[in-house]
């Protein structure tokens, strides 16, 4: 606008507009001074070195430790389960040895009677004895029956088999495998003491036992 023109706008009243003021902290372009544009900084709101997240102590979910009393109960537990193994370990071991035993011995028994038999096929007493818990019989003469009464014969049981032998082949059973002597007369032995001794008292061969 030319001066003639401010002049005349100014005498008919009219005021010249302000100059806006500029503040002391304030730059040309409006924005403070020492701020980047009001960006916050990026370490603003970071965490202290050595502070970490709420939580963050220990992990979620993890088992409370144990006391010295469930260390002590679980080495208990352990020893005692342990100390059984062994147990059966061992009952298993002596099962295998006393089988293995039993076999040895019942093989010698084999060759030791063999051929030393005394039974006689034509005999129809039948001797009636106890062994294993059960009554047992074999057949004798008058002869054998006899002789078996008075202790100088005996009877061994081999594989389901009852074997009539002389009280010196007895003997020498019973020293290999005791087991098998299923009937053997002790002659001073008082007589209610084998109560199928006397022929008075067999049982009869009809009766099922």
């Amino acid at each position: 606008m030319s001066d003639t023109l401010r002049d005349q706008l100014l005498g008919l009243g009219f005021k010249s507009a302000p100059k806006p003021e500029r503040k002391p902290d304030q730059r040309r372009d409006g924005r403070p001074h020492g701020k980047s544009g009001g960006r916050p900084s990026a370490a603003a709101g970071a965490p202290k070195a050595g502070q970490g997240k709420p939580g963050q102590g220990r992990p979620q979910g993890a088992r409370k430790p144990r006391s010295q009393e469930d260390i002590d109960l679980a080495k208990a537990y352990a020893i005692r389960a342990q100390r059984e193994k062994d147990e059966r370990i061992e009952a298993e071991r002596r099962k295998q040895e006393e089988a293995r035993l039993r076999r040895e011995a019942r093989a010698r028994l084999d060759e030791l009677i063999k051929d030393k038999g005394l039974n006689d096929p034509e005999a129809d007493i039948a001797r009636h004895f106890e062994y294993g818990g059960k009554i047992k019989r074999i057949y004798v003469n008058a002869d054998q029956l006899k002789a078996l009464n008075a202790g100088e014969l005996g009877v061994l049981q081999q594989n389901g088999r009852y074997l009539l032998v002389t009280a010196a082949v007895l003997a020498e059973a019973e020293q290999v495998f005791a087991p098998s002597v299923a009937l053997k007369i002790d002659p001073n032995a008082p007589a209610e003491a084998d109560p199928y001794a006397d022929p008075m008292y067999q049982v009869p061969d009809d009766l099922v036992w």
